[in-house]
């Protein structure tokens, strides 16, 4: 089996190299017999590599401990979800999980092109191959994942393995590291597309339009992995925290930061024919982010509960990066003259120019979560000294750039194309602006001292009215002409124009997701031993740790403390947090208690018990809002779906547009106006 296993990989590398050659060769000599061979190169590696990718799972599921792999990541008494969940578990099958997800995209485009883009799709297809043969040079050469165990000359086996990480022995890491990949391995298509349309220099924004629901896809997938992350932190690592500023949580937003910039900014250049040279720049830093972030989980260059142990891939990595980069500033620079912009930006109140700040802060929150990342590694390097940055300094910087990212949300529907009027301004920044204002100063006046927290309720509420405003207006002007009630004519006018109002949900996701990151001002939080019978209080809550109770299973041994928790004399909840201890491993993990309600989640940690044996070791911590923060990342994934629901056509033209709703204006696109300006 494992030797099956490598020659997949081996011969998957070998036509990995072919494809990108004959697909290069064929696009520049016009040669359709090397296009093709290309394309069908791709098919061939996506099913060397599903055997591949069977023949370990088969291995992890049935115990093959003479392989190392199998031996150092998986164990007999293991669920069967986590032995699965071992296929991405460790280096080498990261890896070939990372190649098999690129050799998926890629057939699927390969496939659905096949009578479309030809003039680009053999440098598209040389792009995504070239991707394909570094990562299956590392695990074909490097860090393969069917080594077998050895003595001497002679294959051995050992009784049983280590077992997955304790700390990936949960739900949501079954979920979380595909998610991620699938966001990490997914920008690689919209990028090979923009490198095959610059190669080609192909007029018009038809590589956009291609990939413009993929690149929404692929963000979605990306989001679904942070936030997923995020909960994971929450849940498992016990100090109750969702994210750290950890130098492999920074490395999955860098990506998703540009990532959202893109998708911005590629509006104007579909729109307006503008920021072709940003576009191009976002896309491809998105791209490379996604492989540093690749690179920085299995250099061992930084320490992280998240990252995988030192390997020999770092300068691997680093060759393949400095050569991406390279060709990518090559190709921009080369091409400069066939990205020049259609159109100038005609006011600074205007949509165009909210695009704009809202692409400079983001990049600026890029830079600065880049920047801090790499501090250590780069004072190390120059001067031999290691000085960390932790999450006080990220806080500092992006508390500000993440208030401005929010207040600008906003502040987007309220322009017009390419100039607004002073009255306009005036009229719809009026009741949301007085509203936002009116809210900062009653938190204030009733004691709230954190700036930053009444500042951001303030913008949360101005966003949210001016969203939840031009669903309502939108509707009304449909429901004056179709006749439909309220709710009706809101799903009429998003189905309509999906991508406007789809977006406008993945905005209000965002206000929610903020009231909830806003709530972390208010924390409060206790460590306290306890004896038998004790009790404590923190905020509004009387907690008494009533027993103790041990016990076992094949996989780990267990204590856990039972914690009765009364609101004002008034018994509330049982709360059973836990200690686990894998033998076959020898680490610990905690199974924290979590009271979760929409204003507060009540969060109990089981640390232990002291030297003497005689009191809990209770770690207990109150979190306002963090609720929220859960229910907006639901909504964001609807509104994501939403966007990629293609809009109402009109079957005559083919065109998505409005066909019963103009106002005033014949000619009005909602793609390019409101529909609720009819007033503007």
């Amino acid at each position: 089996m494992e030797n099956l296993g490598s020659l997949a990989i081996l011969f998957a590398f070998l036509l990995a190299v072919f494809a990108t050659a004959a697909s290069l060769v064929g696009g520049w000599k016009e040669k359709p017999f090397l296009v093709a061979s290309g394309e069908r190169a791709v098919y061939a590696i996506w099913a060397l590599l599903t055997l591949a990718s069977g023949l370990l799972i088969y291995a992890l599921l049935t115990g093959d401990f003479r392989l190392a792999y199998v031996a150092a990541h998986s164990n007999r008494e293991m669920p069967i979800l986590y032995k699965f969940a071992a296929w991405w578990g460790g280096q080498e099958g990261s890896l070939l999980f990372w190649a098999w997800i690129l050799a998926s995209y890629s057939a699927v485009v390969v496939f659905s092109n096949r009578r479309s883009h030809r003039r680009i799709m053999p440098f598209v297809v040389s792009v995504l191959m070239g991707t394909m043969t570094f990562f299956t040079l590392l695990i074909a050469f490097i860090v393969g994942p069917f080594e077998v165990l050895a003595v001497g000359k002679l294959v051995t086996a050992v009784p049983d393995g280590n077992g997955l990480n304790p700390l990936l022995q949960h739900p949501a890491m079954a979920i979380h590291p595909p998610m991620l990949y699938l966001g990490y391995v997914g920008f690689t298509v919209p990028f090979a597309f923009a490198m095959g349309s610059l190669i080609r220099r192909e007029p018009g924004e038809a590589w956009i339009h291609t990939t413009r629901r993929w690149t929404l896809l692929t963000w979605l997938f990306q989001s679904i992995g942070i936030l997923l992350g995020a909960g994971w932190a929450y849940e498992v690592l016990g100090w109750g925290g969702y994210w750290g500023w950890d130098p492999v949580e920074n490395a999955s937003l860098l990506p998703w930061i540009t990532g959202t910039a893109f998708l911005h900014s590629v509006m104007m250049q579909e729109k307006k024919g503008m920021m072709k040279v940003w576009n191009m720049v976002l896309i491809s830093a998105t791209f490379l982010l996604c492989i540093f972030g690749t690179f920085l989980t299995r250099s061992g260059i930084v320490s992280s509960v998240h990252a995988f142990a030192q390997s020999p891939i770092g300068n691997y990595f680093i060759a393949f990066l400095a050569l991406a980069i390279g060709l990518v500033v090559y190709l921009i620079l080369d091409r400069m003259d066939f990205l020049h912009s259609e159109a100038r930006l005609d006011s600074v109140m205007s949509r165009e120019s909210s695009f704009l700040f809202n692409n400079l802060l983001l990049l600026a929150s890029c830079f600065a979560v880049l920047w801090g990342t790499l501090f250590p590694v780069l004072s190390e390097a120059f001067t031999g000294e290691k000085i960390s940055v932790d999450a006080p300094f990220f806080n500092r910087v992006m508390v500000p750039i993440g208030l401005f990212l929010l207040l600008l949300t906003g502040m987007g529907p309220l322009f017009a194309w390419r100039r607004t009027s002073a009255d306009s301004l005036r009229r719809n920044f009026l009741w949301p602006g007085v509203a936002g204002l009116a809210l900062m100063v009653v938190l204030v006046a009733f004691g709230m001292h954190h700036a930053y927290a009444a500042i951001s309720f303030g913008f949360c509420l101005f966003v949210g009215i001016v969203i939840v405003t031009e669903f309502v207006k939108g509707a009304n002007a449909l429901g004056k002409r179709t006749g439909q009630w309220m709710l009706p004519a809101m799903v009429e006018l998003t189905r309509r124009n999906t991508r406007r109002y789809g977006g406008y949900i993945v905005h209000m996701a965002i206000v929610i997701m903020f009231v909830g990151f806003t709530g972390a001002a208010f924390n409060k939080e206790l460590t306290i031993e306890v004896p038998m019978g004790g009790s404590f209080r923190l905020g509004g809550y009387d907690l008494r740790v009533r027993e103790i109770e041990n016990g076992q299973t094949g996989n780990y041994v267990w204590n856990h403390a039972k914690v009765d928790a009364y609101v004002n004399g008034r018994f509330l909840v049982t709360m059973e947090p836990e200690r686990r201890f894998y033998e076959s491993s020898r680490q610990s993990t905690s199974e924290v208690a979590i009271r979760r309600a929409p204003l507060e989640d009540l969060y109990i940690n089981f640390a232990g018990t002291s030297e003497d044996g005689q009191k809990a070791v209770i770690q207990a911590y109150v979190f306002p809002l963090v609720s929220w923060i859960w229910v907006g990342s639901w909504m964001m994934f609807l509104g994501t779906f939403v966007c990629m629901v293609p809009s109402k056509v009109d079957r005559q033209t083919g065109r998505t547009k409005l066909v019963s709703t103009q106002i005033g204006d014949p000619s009005l696109d909602l793609e390019e106006e409101p529909a609720v300006r009819a007033g503007d």
